[in-house]
């Protein structure tokens, strides 16, 4: 189906910038792509910057998945995944805000060491992974929200429910492997 200059954009960026058009796993992929928006967001060094743009792109993301569900004539299709792109920082919100509190600031993400940060960014996307796709409880409630709203609300409380279990999941972490 040949869409119009507008509903081109809007699919685009619906389809994270066309990693949701992979044919197997597009959730997947697209939450790859959110991993790369999270090192982008913490790479600015500042948790101003980190909240706002996790912030601005779930709300965009509320409107261009409801208008991409509208294009494609079908609920919560699964070639739309910036819904996953954009709640994915919302997993890491505690241990930024931890950062800030302990250390006075965000420190860029190279600060903490490849390996450190590659495990919690591994840790992160892997639970949102699981919450994702096994939704459950609330999570599942919440992609029968109507339009774009339900899109995006079951991938942001999955991200809230890593975001509760990360840090703890690290400080044992630093317990077994000081």
């Amino acid at each position: 189906m040949k869409h119009s200059g507008p509903d081109t954009i809007i699919l685009f960026l619906a389809q994270g910038l066309g990693s949701g058009r992979i044919p197997w796993a597009p959730g997947t992929f697209g939450s790859v792509v959110g991993i790369l928006w999270t090192i982008l967001l913490l790479a600015t060094g500042s948790f101003v910057w980190f909240l706002a743009g996790t912030v601005v792109l779930l709300a965009l993301a509320v409107w261009i998945c409801g208008e991409a569900e509208r294009i494609l004539g079908d609920h919560d299709p699964g070639s739309v995944v910036l819904d996953e792109i954009a709640a994915l920082p919302v997993c890491f919100l505690p241990l930024a805000l931890m950062e800030v509190i302990l250390r006075e600031g965000l420190h860029p993400w190279e600060h903490f060491g490849a390996s450190r940060v590659n495990g919690l960014l591994l840790g992160g996307f892997l639970l949102f992974r699981l919450f994702d796709i096994w939704k459950p409880g609330p999570i599942r409630i919440a992609q029968k929200l109507p339009r774009g709203l339900g899109v995006v609300a079951d991938d942001f409380f999955a991200a809230l429910t890593v975001a509760l279990l990360l840090p703890w999941v690290v400080l044992a972490g630093q317990r077994l492997w000081p």
